[in-house]
């Protein structure tokens, strides 16, 4: 029997796709288990942080149920590998134009909403897109340069750091979609929904956890 340790922690305080992200990684015979709990977080060493939803709201159940703080203890100082995906990246920003909470502060940047000069295309950005991948390595590794994925979202990420940029795509100009600070990666797109791309990634984030440990 594996402990949770050796497990992936899907942090699950309501903010959504818990289920499907689950899922996912027992389908593909990924061992993990939900949860909440402080000292879960404190002893995980891969813990993933999904997100549906608005930035503030996102923010305060993370704040209500005290978690911010251990989170960030636990990246920072336990070397914890996190993984945010769609909200639950903005969540590792400084802050977004969707609300006016502190966001984790994990990477240095804010979240913006899209403004697309051109009127025709439709916000928010809905279905598959290509990715163009700086560095087919870490959680892009085996997965081609215009990989695609699927997109639900109205905001993207503005590193202040263009090195924490792992990725972008392009919805009427081109927007980070995928960013990386040592121990911390954060996706907009949504993996679970993304088939055998979304697999290999989810993979490759348990495989970059594994090399850590030895």
């Amino acid at each position: 029997m594996i402990d949770n340790k050796d497990k992936i922690l899907v942090l699950d305080v309501g903010l959504g796709n818990v289920g499907s992200i689950c899922n996912m990684l027992s389908h593909i015979g990924i061992e993990n288990y939900r949860s909440s709990s402080p000292k879960d977080i404190m002893n995980a060493k891969k813990m993933i942080l999904p997100g549906v939803g608005a930035f503030d709201a996102g923010m305060s159940s993370l704040n209500i149920a005290g978690l911010s703080d251990v989170i960030k203890n636990a990246v920072q100082n336990n070397d914890l590998h996190i993984l945010g995906i769609c909200l639950g990246m903005h969540l590792l920003f400084d802050s977004s134009e969707e609300g006016v909470k502190r966001g984790l502060k994990l990477i240095p940047g804010k979240v913006r909403k899209f403004l697309p000069e051109d009127k025709s295309i439709k916000v928010p950005h809905m279905g598959w897109n290509s990715v163009n991948v700086k560095d087919c390595q870490g959680i892009f590794k085996d997965l081609v340069v215009e990989s695609r994925f699927y997109f639900v979202h109205s905001y993207y990420v503005n590193c202040a750091n263009p090195k924490n940029i792992l990725a972008t795509a392009d919805y009427g100009g081109v927007f980070t979609c995928a960013v990386h600070s040592g121990n911390i990666y954060g996706v907009q797109f949504h993996p679970e929904k993304s088939h055998l791309f979304g697999i290999t990634m989810f993979k490759n984030f348990l495989q970059i956890v594994n090399d850590a440990k030895n």
